[in-house]
């Protein structure tokens, strides 16, 4: 019956997932984009509008956003979406409000592609913020280098390439030329099944390379500002669109801030390496500066970690505990705990310092 909702990820999960809202006459659809309250679902008989009056919570991590699945009324006008189903994956960032809370840019996702031009000088901190994000999704993360045109030594193209995988682990790093079409076929191997997010930042070329994967000029397209490599914000909603190939693709808004939201898990796979040097360090809670018997330092000392990396880290892991702070009593009471201990610790060293010179 739903046979014409499978290109759009309709599965037998799904299915069960939705029989009790069949059962009460409802019909399952998927939001292909949401504005205002309102919300286009695609469902077996075509696109329809539907109000989002009746799943409005009161965590804003529950409003409905695109990609997800809803129960939708059969017919009548206006329609309403009554319930919306539980999600698979979340790609979640944090937002600017002080109440710390959590962003849902796109539900339901296989495949996370962060999209990074080459117009301009590589931002590896950048790449690995989004990163951290990515695999806290439950998303699989992959890396396209746009605008590869712009680099036609193709020695120098690799060793880009190259740079991003060292801070990609396990992560495919492609370079694509939208214009061209040069490396756009193993991008659509990749993203022909599932659910694909395409992330970036504005500028990044992502409408462009969203057309080139539909085959299509479904989303306007500006020119990047030549000093600076950024973008005019031409995608302003969140659209789903089906691929001639298969699977289904998520466009996105060029995202200015990226932060992290209950991303602990996707930091530490962004580095891994660090994680496991960690293993080797004679304190469990070593912070990685200045302890001794530090693992992590000594594979900085000998070249095999750059202290760059170290840096971004390091930063990624404060700023994702600082979130969890704000929002969580027991990682503030801990958090207050590790700075008197660090207090006190650098007390006794300023005092030992003192009394060496006496």
């Amino acid at each position: 019956m739903f046979s014409a909702l499978a290109p759009y990820g309709w599965d037998e999960d799904w299915a069960a997932a939705f029989a009790p809202y069949a059962a009460d006459g409802l019909v399952p659809g998927r939001v292909v984009r949401v504005d205002r309250g309102q919300c286009d679902v695609v469902t077996a008989a075509g696109t329809v509008r539907a109000d989002t009056e009746y799943v409005v919570p009161r965590d804003p991590m529950k409003v409905v956003c695109t990609g997800d699945w809803v129960a939708v009324d059969p017919d009548g006008d206006p329609r309403y979406a009554r319930a919306c189903l539980p999600r698979r994956t979340a790609f979640v960032r944090s937002t600017s409000s002080k109440r710390s809370e959590g962003q849902i840019l796109a539900a339901n996702v296989d495949h996370a592609v962060v999209a990074v031009s080459l117009a301009v000088e590589l931002d590896l901190g950048r790449v690995e913020r989004f990163l951290a994000l990515a695999w806290g999704s439950g998303a699989q993360p992959v890396v396209v280098l746009t605008k590869a045109d712009l680099v036609p030594d193709p020695v120098t193209l690799a060793h880009l390439v190259r740079d991003v995988e060292t801070s990609a682990p396990g992560v495919p790093v492609l370079g694509v030329s939208a214009l061209h079409g040069d490396g756009l076929d193993v991008l659509v191997a990749l993203v022909g099944s599932g659910t694909s997010v395409l992330l970036g930042q504005s500028g990044a070329g992502k409408s462009t390379l969203a057309n080139a994967l539909v085959g299509a000029d479904v989303m306007d397209v500006r020119a990047a500002r030549d000093v600076d490599g950024k973008g005019r914000h031409t995608t302003t909603t969140r659209n789903l669109l089906a691929l001639p190939t298969g699977g289904v693709l998520i466009d996105t808004p060029g995202l200015r801030g990226v932060g992290l939201y209950d991303a602990e898990g996707g930091v530490g796979q962004v580095f891994a390496e660090i994680e496991e040097l960690a293993e080797g360090c004679r304190f469990h809670d070593c912070a990685h500066d200045s302890e001794p018997g530090c693992a992590v330092r000594a594979a900085v000392a000998d070249g095999t970690l750059t202290e760059r990396r170290l840096d971004s880290y390091r930063k990624l892991m404060r700023e994702n505990q600082w979130i969890a702070a704000k929002t969580d009593a027991r990682v503030r009471a801990e958090l207050r705990r590790d700075w008197k201990r660090k207090g006190a610790e650098g007390r006794a060293a300023m005092e030992a310092k003192r009394g060496r010179r006496s």
